[in-house]
Formats: structure tokens, C-alpha cells, sequence
């Protein structure tokens, strides 16, 4: 199966579950994420900001604030096809709203990736072996592929999103951990 039929089918069965299950799933999800031990012991967190539908990380953002920690998401930049993470300092201001939904900061300094300890990483659908199929734009592959960047690459979704095998190219850069609502995967020893 292509990657683009392939989300459009995760993505169907994600639309199955009630707005309820996925508030209960997500809240889930975040508490396991901010008992993880890399979490914990992180200084800088870079998280993406929630589309809908997808595992919201305001619980994550806003627990690391209360813990010390710094925070960066991507800024993305469309016409380079590339993203940089910037610090935020608030989930209200500093964002302009893309066609896709997507949140985009405006503002914030940028964080040098070998800041970075933990990227708390979004995605349609990720196999048992840590392989990511994400929205189709590379951008996280291209990042995740800066030598500079030393940090732990940690899947967060909901469990119906894992499946046995999604298509992925060479290029792809494999997780180190999936949480679920479920599970918690580790790749870290194959």
C-alpha cells in the first residue's frame, strides 16, 4: 500500500473514536509521557503543537514549564521545506494559524538542536519496529537527521495508530519510543 492511502485509512479509523475517548486517551498518554524517565530528567522538551485529532501536548508543554524545563516546538518554514525549533513561553500568543491548521510560531528564539534532549514527535501511523509515517512532508525526517541532534525521539499517539508494518523509504527516520494509551515501546536495543 502507498504511504498517501495508507494515512487516509489511519486517519478514517482515528475519525471512528468518540471526542470523549480521545480527551480520556490523550490525558492518558500525557501522564505516562511525563513519568517517562527521558522526560523527566530533560532540561529542553521540543514538542509539536496538536492538530486535531491527534494527541493534544498542552498537558506536556505545560507540565514541563512547571518542572523548569524549557520548551521549543517547530517553526515551520514552507518555501525552505524545513523546520527549526524556537522557544515559547505561552501556549496563547506568538502563533499564526496555517490553511492546514497547523500552528505556527511567530515568535521565539531559536534552540540549538544539541539543546535538545527529548522531541516529543507527532505522526499518522507508527509500526511495532519504531518506523514513523507522518503527514507526508518530511519535515521531521530532515531534522531528525541533523547530525547535531542527540536527543530521544519520542512517538506519542493513540493506540490505534499502531499497526505492524507502515511503508517507509530509507530516508525515514525510526522513533526511539511509542507511547500509547496502551503501551510503551522501546527501540532503543535493536
Amino acid at each position: 500500500m502507498d504511504k498517501n492511502s495508507f494515512r487516509r485509512d489511519v486517519k478514517q479509523e482515528i475519525r471512528k473514536i468518540k471526542a470523549q475517548e480521545l480527551i480520556t486517551k490523550s490525558e492518558l498518554i500525557c501522564k505516562k509521557l511525563c513519568k517517562f524517565e527521558a522526560f523527566r530528567r530533560s532540561g529542553v522538551v521540543m514538542a509539536y503543537l496538536s492538530l486535531p485529532n491527534e494527541v493534544d501536548t498542552a498537558a506536556i508543554i505545560l507540565e514541563a514549564w512547571r518542572n523548569g524545563k524549557a520548551v521549543a516546538v517547530p517553526k515551520v518554514s514552507w518555501q525552505q521545506r524545513h523546520m527549526i525549533p524556537v522557544q515559547i513561553n505561552s501556549l496563547e500568543t506568538g502563533f499564526s494559524t496555517e490553511v492546514s491548521g497547523l500552528k505556527n510560531p511567530t515568535t521565539g528564539v531559536p534552540v540549538p538542536l544539541e539543546d535538545i534532549d527529548i522531541v516529543i514527535t507527532p505522526g499518522i501511523a507508527f509500526d511495532r519496529n519504531g518506523n514513523r509515517l507522518g503527514r507526508g512532508g518530511g519535515y521531521f525526517d530532515r531534522f531528525f537527521a541533523s547530525k547535531k541532534l542527540n536527543a530521544v525521539k519520542c512517538a506519542i499517539c493513540f493506540s490505534e495508530q499502531v499497526v505492524d508494518e507502515v511503508p517507509h523509504e530509507a530516508t525515514d527516520v525510526p522513533v526511539d519510543y511509542i507511547i500509547t494509551d496502551k503501551e510503551i515501546l522501546d527501540f532503543t536495543n535493536k
